[in-house]
């Protein structure tokens, strides 16, 4: 029989078979050797083997593909499931190359082009079963909300602190907006700041992650280069701006660019601490467009206090809002007029962070989260440098008085029974743990509650005392009067994974056995929710030790067990299965990838070779922590499911960089060197050469759990990849989130931080999207939701964009309303 003449097409596809069968040689071959999967191999040699009946014009090669894709498409079934995402990265690319092997099989010498036509059909009759269900989705309820006693301190209308109020639950008792109207919001007023990243001298991570205060008719909040604004909550009309002056354009030492809030003092509790010579509250009051500013630091090595502000300031402020600087300062501001409290630090109505403070570097040390405020103190901590040194700041938590600023405490988790104000000349302990976290109060019981990091460097303890053993990656409760460890649980033992804890503690009621119970939820980065009595620290819901990976670097060791909760978002194991990738040849990538690196589980060491850490440092649950419904006993969460690598560099001294693909620029530092220690770090997201996640989705859920007894109710995938797509594809694959949701007692919890640009509405009962809007950047903070002088519920948002996520960057505070 003559053969057709062969075509362009035929040619084409024949190489295209042939450069994918050698690709999955060559890596396959390499993956066996790695003791992983033989599929590679083995359709590689198929796939060339199909070239080359292409190349021969045999009808065979249709036959010996459909086979093959039959084959693929069991192995991708037993593998996978139903689940879409991993079988179309196995199967897409052999699906495209099966359509081009039908337009040409009139070039093929015998029969087989039904045989591939069938094996393709039943593909897509797979894929349609795969959109019936999830295989990621918990249905479910929780359950039906009790009445909540109304919180005295803080109106219902407003939003006076991070987390609404000191317990940090991020819960509204408004119930004007339901799930039935959601749907019916519109934007009621947009702000732009003006301030956004790319300044000279910006970190990498500048973030506008704030939650604004609404106090009175005025929304208070800072901006990532340290603005503080305040406008009508109603319009959206700014009010007064303050500007401390801070000097960032290569100044600073900075890691970090943000503030996540103020601290608000209201008018009451300072006549309670000052006295009844305390004016009436100024926070609602009408006042005229405003402006001040401070001029620019200039800390002394001696720590003294920074010069004082030298536009307007109020000798007496009956209330107050507390700004932490990216220089190292809080300053004390009057809400009514945005001028400086010069009460407040002795005339300057500011205080230095430094003061105290060992190895001065500013921009090293700053409070990057809202202070505490109670009736009678301001309790303050503050981030230090990941991984730069061994002789970095100390973690110090103190406290000062609301009203003038003297030092009242100091806790120092490096001499805890010292909590007595340093005296003169003193220094704090070098490098111990520190919180840069947001911490939650209850004034009835006397607590502070401190959420702690872990001591630098963190991926190596090899040299770490037993007070830093002790209060690593714990959540600390401190007796409001003295500053006194009243009692202390830890969530892991021996951290070497960067698993400080990230989030506030939220604080609630909890009937349990019919009796009410005062808990404190913690969030944790490895998933866990701790939920403890905040009286002793005690565990409410079980917690058992769990025997974990052995195997540190030299020099160092690991905790035999770490705690696991009864209540877990730690998601499962990773195996080569779980690899992922938008196509076959970069899922091979990952499960080479994955195969080479140390992964014995959660908390796997740091090692040289390079160890999977899953959850990663990134954490399933970060700063934005969870939001809690007292009124159900429940907790609205949103876990993320990221892998990393970490990989230790043994340095050979104490000065030269070795881990920095670039020196930085001006005073930023040189992160991830560990400077004295033995071993520097490289760290970075498990991604393929695509720079999407080697781990199949989903990335990011929301869920929601009974506190009550440690049931997961309802879990669903969340959001959508079209910001991080080439080409904006709004797939629901289920994405990252930065930022915290609130919930509220109408039935409806928003949420913003998902890494498409999107403000979400969900029912807090069953999880169901209700509602969502386009945002104009990133929205990775915690939205709030008030009530506006006409009587609205609003809800809002900042959408300013992360930089170490590449989110994009803005300057927008938008409000939402249903219309009249």
């Amino acid at each position: 029989m003559l053969r057709p003449a062969r075509s362009f097409f035929l040619v084409l596809s024949a190489f295209l078979f042939l450069v994918a069968g050698l690709a999955c040689v060559v890596g396959g071959a390499w993956l066996i050797a790695l003791g992983g999967s033989w599929y590679y191999l083995l359709a590689g040699i198929a796939l060339v083997a199909i070239a080359v009946l292409q190349w021969r014009q045999q009808g065979a090669a249709l036959w010996l593909f459909a086979l093959l894709f039959l084959a693929t498409l069991v192995w991708a079934l037993w593998e996978a499931g139903l689940d879409w995402w991993p079988l179309a990265a196995r199967l897409g690319i052999l699906f495209l190359l099966g359509l081009l092997l039908l337009c040409v099989r009139r070039r093929l010498v015998g029969g087989g082009g039904g045989a591939v036509a069938i094996s393709l059909v039943l593909f897509v009759m797979v894929t349609v079963a795969t959109w019936v269900r999830d295989p990621h989705t918990l249905v479910g309820t929780l359950p039906v909300a009790a009445a909540v006693p109304a919180d005295p301190s803080v109106p219902p209308g407003e939003w006076q602190a991070y987390g609404r109020t000191g317990a940090g639950q991020r819960y509204s008792p408004l119930t004007a907006i339901t799930p039935a109207n959601v749907d019916h919001l519109q934007v009621a007023w947009h702000f732009e700041t003006g301030d956004l990243r790319g300044r000279p001298g910006d970190p990498v991570e500048t973030t506008f992650e704030v939650t604004p205060l609404k106090v009175g008719n005025r929304l208070y909040f800072c901006t990532p280069h340290q603005s503080v604004i305040a406008l009508d909550a109603t319009t959206g009309q700014q009010v007064w701006r303050y500007e401390p002056q801070v000097q960032v354009q290569g100044k600073l030492a900075l890691q970090h660019l943000t503030c996540r809030g103020l601290g608000y003092q209201p008018a009451a509790a300072v006549a309670t601490a000052a006295g009844p010579a305390a004016s009436a509250a100024t926070a609602a009051a009408s006042a005229p467009l405003a402006s001040a500013s401070a001029p620019a630091p200039t800390a002394a090595d001696s720590g003294a206090a920074v010069p004082a502000a030298s536009g307007a300031k109020d000798a007496s402020c009956s209330a107050k809002l507390f700004m932490p600087t990216a220089d190292g300062r809080l300053i004390a501001i009057n809400p009514g007029t945005g001028h400086v409290c010069s009460r407040f630090g002795g005339g300057s109505g500011e205080i230095n962070l430094w003061a105290g403070m060992p190895n001065l570097m500013p921009g090293s040390y700053y409070s990057t989260s809202p202070p505490v405020v109670t009736k009678r103190l301001v309790i303050v901590g503050g981030t230090v440098l990941d991984n730069v040194s061994t002789k970095e700041q100390s973690g110090v938590i103190r406290a000062y008085d609301v009203d003038t600023g003297a030092l009242v405490w100091n806790w120092d988790s490096g001499r805890p029974s010292e909590t007595t104000p340093l005296p003169a000349g003193q220094t704090y302990t070098v490098n111990s743990p520190n919180s840069w976290s947001i911490s939650a109060v209850d004034e009835n019981l006397g607590l502070v509650y401190v959420p702690m990091g872990n001591q630098p460097p963190d991926q190596w303890g090899g040299q770490r005392s037993a007070d830093v053993e002790r209060y690593s990656s714990s959540v600390v409760a401190l007796d409001l009067a003295t500053g006194a460890v009243r009692w202390v649980y830890q969530t892991v033992h021996h951290d070497l994974w960067d698993y400080d804890v990230p989030a506030q503690p939220s604080l609630v009621d909890l009937q349990v056995g019919g009796n009410t119970v005062p808990a404190l939820v913690q969030p944790t980065k490895q998933g866990e929710l701790f939920v403890l009595d905040r009286r002793t620290g005690t565990p409410i819901l079980p917690v058992t030790e769990q025997a974990a990976p052995q195997g540190a670097a030299q020099g160092d060791h690991t905790a035999p067990t770490q705690p696991k909760s009864a209540l877990s978002f730690d998601p499962k194991p990773l195996t080569g299965a779980d690899m992922w990738g938008a196509t076959m040849f970069d899922q091979l990538w990952c499960r080479i990838a994955f195969h080479r690196l140390r992964y014995e589980g959660r908390f796997t060491p740091p090692s040289l070779q390079g160890s999977l850490v899953y959850p990663g440092n990134f954490g399933v649950f970060n700063w934005g922590g969870v939001a809690v419904d007292p009124g159900r006993g429940a907790v609205f969460a949103t876990p993320d499911m990221l892998a990393f690598v970490s990989q230790l560099v043994p340095r050979p001294d104490a000065t030269t960089p070795i881990v920095q693909d670039k020196p930085p620029q001006g005073a930023l530092p040189a992160l991830n060197e560990n400077f004295g220690a033995p071993f520097a770090v490289k760290l970075h997201p498990f991604i393929s050469p695509l720079g999407i996640p080697c781990q199949q989705p989903p990335w990011g859920a929301v869920a929601g759990a009974d506190l009550r007894t440690g049931r997961i109710a309802w879990e669903h995938r969340n959001g959508t990849v079209r910001d991080l797509a080439p080409v904006p594809m709004p797939f629901r694959m289920g994405v990252p989130n930065l930022g915290g949701p609130i919930v509220t007692a109408g039935g409806v919890a928003f949420l913003s931080g998902t890494l498409d640009y999107y403000l979400r509405a969900y029912d807090v009962s069953n999880g169901k999207e209700l509602w969502r809007a386009r945002l104009p950047a990133g929205g990775q903070a915690t939205p709030m939701t008030y009530l506006g002088a006409d009587g609205r519920q609003y809800v809002l948002v900042v959408a300013g964009g992360h930089g170490s996520l590449g989110t994009k960057a803005g300057d927008s505070v938008i409000a939402y309303a249903v219309p009249r």
